[in-house]
């Protein structure tokens, strides 16, 4: 289960105490799902109860009690404790997190992907400018993987090296006597100077990484090798994923999603709290790709994939045993979320047209 998936059977929740006449209130239209706080426990928390105490005219502790078993019920939902002045703790099944990286593994860079064809035709044309060129070929990406019939098109033949360095192709030559169907133009702001001494990944990536209403940036800062561009974070945790799996078949052991112990994980907790959002950023993954087809808005995408990396990053260091150590479960547990991220990050690059590097 997803942290958007248990919000709305949170708000499930309340709608059931409501319509049992247990709570007088109006149903939210949201509620907040997060990492359980200082005396928390499990794996998410909410502050739906607090939330809803006053316009119930009953204390928050009340209103948790009442949620509770609602919420307990949910198939998914192993437990829900009631914690402080009434916040509801829930614990998912042991089998959640490890479901979400085995579908991970077991689709490679299709996870997210649509199962199976739509009823959707979206025929795309745009300018003879080359950020709406490159904006379009990785829009036309982003729909064909949820499904959708997708014809691409420019008001002009393009440039040679557009395609050569870019990676760009359009489907239908330049219209000229002949009508055309009804058509969604991108037209994004254009690029301020040529992109293409860049080279085809961080050019790509400078012209999708912004909103298409903002200014893109053609600068050397997309090449450089540093935190401080989001391309390389993107792709160094792409790449250091893959090189974990080789060092861990060099010392003898696999991936093999399995639930990971608290044992042995540090006592500020901070390990769970990586590992709760990079399994939320996985988790998301799907959604992302959806919104972004439906919004036509491939930075979506770009950005998500940044979370990913951000995400991962912390965990990546304990995936391997350290010393004399010896590969346990909780190894072959971390190497399969990390593999499960990589899998994600090197399908959304090759979404965008962005190489995924195994080295770098």
């Amino acid at each position: 289960m997803t942290p958007v998936e248990l919000s709305r059977s949170v708000l499930c929740a309340v709608r059931r105490a409501v319509d049992g006449g247990e709570l007088a209130v109006a149903v939210p239209e949201r509620a907040v799902v997060t990492v359980p706080g200082p005396g928390g426990c499990g794996d998410y928390a909410t502050n739906i109860a607090l939330q809803l105490a006053r316009p119930a005219g009953q204390p928050a502790l009340r209103v948790a009690e009442i949620l509770r078993p609602h919420l307990a019920g949910v198939h998914g939902v192993a437990d829900v404790v009631v914690t402080g002045p009434g916040f509801l703790n829930i614990s998912l099944g042991a089998a959640a997190p490890v479901a979400l990286v085995e579908e991970i593994l077991r689709r490679g860079e299709r996870y997210g992907y649509a199962h199976g064809p739509s009823a959707d035709f979206v025929p795309l044309s745009c300018p003879r400018e080359v950020r709406a060129v490159v904006v379009m070929d990785a829009l036309a990406r982003i729909l064909r993987s949820q499904g959708a019939a997708v014809r691409t098109r420019c008001e002009a033949e393009l440039p040679s090296e557009w395609a050569d360095i870019l990676g760009v192709r359009v489907d239908a030559q330049p219209a000229r006597q002949h009508p055309v169907l009804p058509h969604y133009t991108v037209r994004p702001v254009p690029a301020p100077v040529d992109p293409l001494p860049l080279g085809r990944d961080a050019a790509r990536w400078a012209l999708l990484h912004p909103a298409d209403h903002d200014r893109p940036r053609i600068t050397d800062d997309h090449l450089v090798q540093r935190e401080s561009n989001p391309l390389f974070r993107v792709r160094y945790a792409h790449a250091r994923t893959r090189a974990l799996s080789r060092n861990a078949a060099d010392l003898g052991f696999h991936a093999e999603p399995e639930s990971m112990g608290p044992a042995d994980e540090p006592s500020d907790g901070s390990a769970v709290v990586h590992q709760y959002h990079l399994l939320a950023s996985l988790a998301d993954h799907p959604r992302v790709l959806a919104q972004s087809a439906a919004d036509r808005a491939p930075d979506r995408l770009a950005r998500h994939l940044v979370s990913v990396a951000d995400a991962a990053a912390p965990l990546l260091p304990a995936v391997l045993p350290r010393g004399a150590e010896k590969p346990s479960a909780t190894h072959r547990a971390r190497l399969a979320l990390a593999e499960a991220a990589g899998t994600v990050l090197a399908g959304g690059l090759s979404l965008l047209g962005i190489d995924a590097p195994d080295h770098l």
